[in-house]
């Protein structure tokens, strides 16, 4: 299966995630903030990133662009996500993104752009 890496600030929902994905045989890493995340990526190579647009330290939106310009992480594919809403994702940020999820977001809609990813992915 593949390694999700989970950055976000609220735990509970980091954990909600990290568990589902763990029972559907994935393996889970998780970061509070962008800068976390980042420093993670010597370690970790994910096949895909959720990643949260408002943290501290470092925004999602900040840790996205600076993934996408390193050509060792490029290619990783970052889902989104927010309880604001899809507008909240600027013209910038569109062509980085391989998704977005809406917080709070159920099994289904969490399995559906994982799914869209790896399908993607596989071409």
């Amino acid at each position: 299966m593949a390694t999700v890496l989970i950055v976000d600030d609220e735990f509970g929902l980091a954990e909600m995630a990290g568990e589902l994905l763990t029972i559907l045989g994935h393996s889970v890493a998780t970061a509070i903030n962008g800068k976390l995340a980042l420093a993670m990526l010597d370690q970790v190579r994910p096949d895909v990133i959720l990643l949260d647009m408002m943290m501290p330290i470092m925004s999602g939106p900040e840790a996205l662009h600076v993934l996408k310009a390193n050509a060792e992480h490029r290619d990783i594919p970052v889902i989104l996500m927010s309880a604001a809403g899809r507008e909240v994702v600027t013209a910038d940020l569109e062509p980085l993104m391989a998704g977005f999820l809406q917080k709070p977001f159920s099994y289904q809609e969490l399995v559906a752009a994982l799914d869209r990813v790896f399908a993607a992915v596989r071409g």
